[in-house]
């Protein structure tokens, strides 16, 4: 496994990958990363357009660990459009599950904002829940950054 840490508005970010694909991002720099493999720079790259404003969705090879359960819960985040938002329990109606598991699913994604999972909110509209980096503050800005009003 190799990883490269950078910056972005939001602090440090640290992105892994194995056999050329992601498998992890994390916030925080961890020292000693070589960076040279193509998926890790790539990476660097559109994310730093995401938060540009250039960029609205991720072309990345992805390979995140993960139950086969929350490998579907993930896949229906990365079809969630930019400045768009589903509730858990539409994600659990969508996948026949409740929406609690949706939620446990989020906050296990190992690949945060390549896999947008701030993209969910709960039901009445409200935040939810949010497990990366300054939890609810993090979420409010990636939800502003793609311009979401309701917040």
């Amino acid at each position: 496994m190799s990883y490269h840490s950078f910056s972005s508005p939001l602090g440090d970010l640290t992105v892994f990958e194995t056999d050329g694909k992601l498998v992890a991002l994390e916030w925080g720099r961890v020292p000693g990363g070589d960076g040279s493999a193509g998926v890790l720079q790539m990476a660097e790259r559109q994310l730093d357009d995401y938060f540009e404003g250039r960029r609205k969705s991720f072309d990345l090879p992805l390979d995140p660990d993960g139950s086969v359960f929350q490998k579907k819960v993930w896949a229906v985040l990365q079809h969630i459009p930019y400045g768009s938002v589903m509730s858990y329990g539409q994600i659990a109606l969508h996948i026949d599950s409740a929406p609690r598991a949706v939620g446990g699913a989020c906050g296990r994604n190992p690949l945060p904002v390549i896999i947008p999972c701030h993209r969910v909110v709960a039901a009445a509209g409200s935040l939810g829940g949010y497990s990366g980096l300054d939890g609810l503050d993090t979420k409010k800005f990636l939800l502003t950054l793609e311009g979401w009003p309701n917040h």
